[in-house]
């Protein structure tokens, strides 16, 4: 799908040549993980969504993950995932937990995957993130033909059992990464979720959520007329 506006200007090309050159992007450049998995809304798993994420290491607890539609140079970015370990995730007040989701499924089904990484390097990064929650939310519906992020950002969930990711959506990925979910779940047998096992809050605590947008007043300054955008 193409993202409506005019095409690129040979001057702006130019330009962004030159701030590439002086300027620098220390938090992209910390990207150096590419994973393939799939999400759907908190609200309605019959929307699921292929998601890649491209993440970054703040410590070994904690990361975070630019999700595009697509590996490709013309991907649109979607959304934001943070992941955490389970010590962390378990800091987190109780009103917080329902956000997040965990990813012991998704790792051991084989559906989570590093494209292009060869097994045995990309188990060893599949066992730390068995144990992690994450955060997501996505502000483009791509799903719905969306061509530009419309509405609210949408808190989404993974999956965590059987029977919920569709057939063709699996068939698709492992076609075009040229991956076998089936073989891969047999060598992730072995791996092991949070020590304390899946938190009950976790994963919308077992119901459906979603974000929604509401009308309140603005907090103004102090001394100021109590009016938003004049």
């Amino acid at each position: 799908m193409e993202v409506p506006g005019e095409g690129t200007h040979s001057g702006t090309a130019i330009l962004e040549t030159a701030t590439a050159a002086v300027q620098s992007f220390a938090p992209i450049n910390k990207i150096h993980h590419h994973l393939c998995a799939f999400h759907f809304y908190g609200d309605d798993m019959t929307r699921q969504v292929e998601a890649h994420h491209f993440c970054s290491h703040q410590n070994e607890e904690f990361r975070q993950c630019l999700i595009y539609d697509s590996p490709d140079a013309g991907a649109r970015l979607i959304g934001v995932e943070y992941m955490v370990s389970e010590e962390l995730f378990l800091t987190l007040p109780d009103d917080e937990k329902p956000l997040w989701h965990s990813h012991e499924y998704e790792v051991k089904s084989g559906v989570l995957f590093m494209p292009g990484v060869p097994g045995p390097f990309e188990r060893k990064e599949m066992e730390k993130v068995c144990k992690t929650y994450g955060k997501t939310f996505h502000f483009w519906q791509v799903d719905r033909g969306d061509n530009l992020p419309l509405g609210t950002p949408q808190i989404m969930m993974s999956l965590t059992r059987d029977g919920q990711l569709y057939d063709n959506l699996a068939q698709d990925v492992e076609k075009r990464f040229n991956v076998s979910f089936a073989k891969e779940r047999e060598k992730r047998a072995y791996m092991t979720g949070p020590e304390n096992g899946i938190h009950p809050l976790a994963n919308g605590a077992g119901k459906g959520i979603r974000t929604v947008l509401r009308e309140v007043d603005s907090k103004p300054v102090a001394n100021s007329v109590p009016r938003v955008f004049v």
